[in-house]
């Protein structure tokens, strides 16, 4: 792949979403509607990486191809387990997603002859820009939903239920 295509400006936007997003959800305490909600998202996102992926190198199947059907997977696993309500099954899974998006993003970042390093040499501005501008708009997203959809929105099952 020597050019940066629709398909591959599109797998990288939703990767750096995806990367920027991870943490926030794994280690923010509270699960709540927001979580939810940037969940909904950062799954989205997770998809459109994977799927994307597909298209992006046309030299045939990969171990790279091979952790997108895998995230696929797990993003099934991950929304089957919470929707059970067996959250570690759910954080596991999820947590396992974003372990292997940091090792695609590793491999890609870190191969000399990969797009993101000869980006980064020939148009660093480009390159640095566009990550501080996903960034920056994952970023507003996320603290957005939790100052809206967070745990001091939300009200407990004490205060809905009346008393006597």
């Amino acid at each position: 792949m020597d050019a940066f295509t629709p398909i591959v400006i599109l797998h990288a936007i939703a990767a750096t979403y995806v990367l920027v997003l991870g943490p926030l959800q794994i280690l923010r305490r509270r699960r709540d509607l927001a979580h939810r909600i940037v969940g909904v998202t950062w799954v989205a996102a997770m998809v459109v990486v994977c799927v994307s992926s597909f298209w992006i190198a046309p030299d045939g199947f990969s171990w790279l191809h091979a952790l997108a059907i895998w995230t696929l997977l797990c993003m099934v696993f991950a929304i089957a387990g919470i929707r059970a309500r067996n959250v570690p099954i759910h954080r596991g899974f999820m947590i396992g997603s974003y372990l292997g998006t940091l090792t695609a993003f590793a491999f890609a970042a870190l191969i000399p002859s990969r797009l993101i390093p000869r980006l980064l040499v020939s148009q660093p501005l480009v390159a640095v820009g566009t990550l501080l501008g996903v960034a920056a708009i994952a970023l507003v997203f996320h603290f957005s939903v939790v100052r809206v959809a967070g745990p001091a929105r939300t009200r407990s099952r004490a205060a809905i239920s009346p008393t006597a």
